[in-house]
């Protein structure tokens, strides 16, 4: 049994174009997006600090381990 929406082809062209239109930026409601709104914090300070702290343990064993 097919239990799929079955759309006429006119439906079907309006649904493509419908997905192709791109988003009107002018128009954008931020106030139902907080985040948009906010600077990002946090973790995107983590990934230099990991990044150092891998290559300090790196050069510790490689010149500490022999």
């Amino acid at each position: 049994m097919d239990t799929k929406e079955s759309k006429t082809p006119e439906e079907e062209k309006e649904h493509v174009m419908g997905q192709r239109i791109p988003e009107d930026y002018d128009e954008a409601e931020p106030q139902r997006q907080p985040e948009a709104k906010k600077p990002p914090t946090g973790m995107h300070r983590l990934l230099p600090v990991a990044v150092v702290l891998v290559l300090i343990a790196g050069l510790a064993f490689h010149f500490l381990g022999r």
